[in-house]
């Protein structure tokens, strides 16, 4: 159904969201080949960095495309497959999103708490390791719920009151027993969400109390402003998804759940590029170097 409920605001939508779509696109590509030019970037945490980016980029190319299709055509239908399709990629990137995070913490956990053994630790080895467990975590656990849900009978109502297959409004439409599908629901979550959520929160807990025994005010800020960026994309990236996962499907709001996936799907992907490179001085050299300035 989209935003098929305001029709008079259909142009101005399509040029928003359009508009958004094409700043996420060019804001992670620049970071990914920014990174990929510069020799002084290749370190583990823009390693991680240019992850993000690729993987944020295909996050927002499985729901943006398709959006921007039904405003402009005002044709809202998606074949079943396709739609099965979209939630399966939906969700392995949004783990994806959520391991890499945690990752990334881990990181600066290293670099700033353990710096001596930093080389050692985060080698290319362990990196990559570390970027091809997190993929095959994410598919590992959104396969199982994408079966689940492929074998669930859609009797009533076939029109989703979402703009893209989002797995809660589709537990909503089900008449067969989801109470299995509920379950592994909140299990996959605290696995996906709650487990790198805490590995952020006790990384950062080890750096803030690593920070504070730094003597040099200078030295406090420079590890401060290397990790706030870091810190901001969590807050947002986790705030909205918590918001709309962590409830009963019987509890779920449409207008609730359409405005927070706007911030995780297409807003926090869109400013990722703008929070990392604008904080840091590196990057911002090596994009100014990217474009020949």
């Amino acid at each position: 159904m989209g935003f098929s409920g305001h029709p008079e605001q259909q142009l101005l939508l399509f040029t928003v969201f359009l508009g958004m779509y094409l700043v996420t696109l060019f804001g992670n590509v620049l970071i990914i080949l920014a990174i990929g030019s510069d020799r002084l970037l290749h370190t583990p945490m823009y390693f991680f960095l240019a992850n993000l980016s690729f993987i944020d980029t295909c996050f927002t190319s499985t729901i943006a495309p398709k959006v921007l299709t039904n405003i402009q055509t005002q044709h809202h239908t998606i074949s079943h497959t396709g739609c099965l399709l979209q939630m399966y990629f939906f969700m392995v990137l949004a783990m994806l999103d959520d391991f890499l995070l945690a990752v990334m913490a881990y990181d600066r956990y290293v670099a700033i708490c353990l710096p001596l053994y930093y080389t050692t630790i985060m080698c290319p080895q362990r990196c990559l390791f570390l970027v091809v467990v997190s993929w095959l975590c994410s598919n590992l656990l959104a396969f199982p719920l994408t079966l689940q849900m492929a074998q669930a009978s859609f009797c009533a109502s076939h029109s989703i009151p979402h703009f893209f297959c989002d797995l809660l409004p589709l537990l909503k439409l089900a008449c067969s027993d989801t109470q299995t599908l509920q379950l592994m629901m909140f299990a996959e979550a605290a696995l996906s969400g709650v487990v790198p959520l805490t590995c952020v929160l006790v990384s950062y807990a080890h750096i803030t109390h690593t920070i504070l025994k730094i003597p040099c005010a200078k030295g406090k800020h420079k590890v401060f402003s290397t990790c706030g960026s870091h810190l901001a994309v969590v807050t947002l990236f986790y705030g909205t998804v918590f918001l709309v996962y962590f409830q009963p499907s019987s509890s779920y709001s449409a207008d609730t759940g359409i405005m927070a996936s706007i911030v995780y799907t297409m807003v926090t992907p869109m400013l990722n590029p703008f929070i990392y490179s604008l904080r840091n001085k590196d990057m911002k050299g090596a994009l100014w170097k990217l474009v020949g300035l």
